[in-house]
């Protein structure tokens, strides 16, 4: 998997009640055609990155079809999960 573009928006929290600064990120991906994942219409990843100071996790991704918006309900491998929230922690300045 690799990530080729992405966008970031830091998320708020009307309610104070969640700890830690949380980010929406799309990050926009390519797999390789023999990838289960692999969809030629393109894919894209949307995740919430929490950041609560000395702790940093991926709380939630989504991954979806470009072109069609559609869900897929697939999960990533654990060294995609560590690739995904790498490059979140590195970005959260990016906004």
């Amino acid at each position: 998997m690799d990530i080729t573009g992405h966008t970031v928006e830091q998320l708020e929290d009307p309610t104070g009640i969640l700890s830690g600064d949380r980010y929406e990120f799309i990050l926009n991906i390519e797999v390789p055609e023999d990838d289960e994942l692999y969809s030629e219409n393109g894919l894209y990843i949307k995740a919430i990155y929490v950041d609560e100071g000395n702790q940093s996790r991926v709380a939630q991704y989504h991954i979806f079809e470009k072109v069609t918006d559609r869900y897929l309900e697939f999960e990533l491998e654990e060294d995609e999960e560590k690739l995904l929230k790498d490059f979140c922690r590195e970005h959260i300045s990016d906004m």
